[in-house]
């Protein structure tokens, strides 16, 4: 992806809340949404932090940040696993010759960070997995039946920003992304590139993501982009025809395309009003000829497969500071970093709190408990305001092994028995619904 593809547009009006039914946001929290800003909510959350002496645009993770990152990144992994992709790893580091042939030197070396002179060779940090996905393709013969090939990995790449760009992990210059190449043959372009819609919009569904437009990048005037008024031609007529199949309702916007050609583009608005792209699909002739890419047909001999570059969430820095400022840090319950507040009223109950943690932890829940020495009841509910289920212990629930459970949304149920509130969390938070209590009555 290009930096253009990253670029701020004309602020566009921010979408509403779906609703505390749907996104489990008071009525407060969703007249605050607007005015949440993922860097001083991130840092006052405990999500992640910097340092200057790590540098600008290098964010670390803190603990609660990391779950909510390697939640993240756990049901992408799944998601893709599902859809019949192979993951893989490779090198954060390149050598020059690597990117002068998929043509990055030429195009994007201005987002590059400088070669360093190793034994006698020049090597880059990668501003893109793609070459080093082709090279993977390449380490062998292929032959059609093995197409459409499925590759993904998430893995890091660098960019050199400039300092007057950077902000929180919306831009920053050490990228994790989301990232796979799926090398197939022309006629199975098509449904290649549907079927990576309707991954994004599953996870927008599951992350409680609404996305501000769809859009058709095209290339525009000057010398950025492959001169291959033929291949252009061709990718820009398949991805044309794919949003014209789903029904999506897109924009045309020149200058936009990646450098090696055009894209689908999802665009999100942050709570500033500025909009951004978080998913993209993209069809690629450009690369496949620059590696040599071949795979033999069914008639025995070789062919050139087209290669579909697509991200589900883009970069997992811009996906979290997306999902902090839309929700607030009101995560949907299976992304919050802490699903369960335990309350006990009293010393009396923090046995009966201790075993209903234990029980969480073995059904792979977050939960944690707030003692009393935290602060009253009320206090210590309002410190939870943002933790999707909040389970109070008292004197009679201790007695008959039962909670009182209250919804972040602001409902409070009935005391229930632990393994009935237990089980109905632990379905949730395995469908990723964005629910809190399906059926719930306050």
């Amino acid at each position: 992806m290009s930096r253009r593809a990253d670029r701020c547009l004309d602020p566009k009006p921010r979408g509403e809340c779906p609703g505390a039914s749907s996104c489990g946001h008071s009525p407060d929290v969703r007249e605050e949404t607007a005015m949440h800003d993922h860097r001083k909510l991130g840092r006052e959350l405990g999500l992640f932090d910097t340092d200057p002496l790590i540098g600008a645009g290098l964010p670390y993770w803190l603990p609660d940040g990391a779950t909510v990152r390697h939640t993240l990144e756990e049901y992408i992994r799944a998601a893709e696993r599902r859809a019949g992709y192979r993951h893989v790893y490779s090198p954060v580091l390149g050598k020059r010759e690597l990117y002068e042939i998929s043509g990055h030197w030429a195009h994007y070396s201005d987002d590059m960070f400088p070669p360093m002179d190793l034994g006698g060779e020049q090597v880059v940090l990668r501003p893109s997995l793609c070459p080093h996905h082709a090279l993977i393709y390449r380490s062998r013969s292929r032959s059609y039946r093995e197409l459409p090939l499925r590759m993904a990995e998430l893995g890091g790449m660098y960019r050199s920003e400039l300092s007057g760009v950077l902000g929180g992990l919306s831009r920053v210059r050490a990228i994790q992304l989301n990232d796979a190449h799926i090398f197939c043959t022309l006629d199975q372009v098509a449904a290649e590139a549907q079927a990576a819609l309707e991954m994004i919009r599953r996870a927008y569904e599951a992350l409680g993501i609404t996305p501000t437009r769809y859009r058709l990048s095209l290339p525009g005037p000057g010398g950025k982009y492959v001169a291959a008024p033929g291949k252009w031609q061709r990718s820009t007529a398949l991805l044309t025809d794919v949003l014209d199949r789903s029904g999506l309702p897109y924009e045309a916007a020149e200058g936009e395309a990646a450098f090696y050609g055009p894209k689908i583009d999802v665009q999100v608005t942050d709570g500033a009003g500025r909009e951004s792209t978080l998913s993209t699909v993209q069809v690629d002739f450009h690369q496949p000829e620059r590696f040599g890419l071949h795979y033999t047909g069914a008639d025995g001999a070789r062919h050139r497969p087209v290669m579909v570059h697509r991200s589900i969430i883009g970069s997992v820095e811009r996906a979290v500071a997306h999902l902090v400022e839309q929700h607030g840090g009101a995560f949907p319950a299976w992304l919050a970093p802490t699903q369960l507040v335990i309350l006990p009223v009293s010393d009396t109950e923090l046995p009966n709190a201790s075993a209903l943690a234990r029980r969480c932890a073995r059904l792979g829940l977050r939960a944690e408990i707030a003692e009393p020495d935290r602060g009253s009841l009320g206090a210590r509910v309002r410190q939870a305001r943002l933790v999707p289920y909040q389970a109070v212990i008292g004197t009679r629930e201790a007695a008959d092994d039962r909670v009182a459970l209250r919804l972040r949304d602001g409902r409070r149920l009935d005391p229930q028995p632990v393994s009935d509130v237990l089980t109905r969390i632990s379905a949730l938070v395995e469908a990723h619904s964005t629910d809190l209590w399906a059926d719930a009555t306050s």
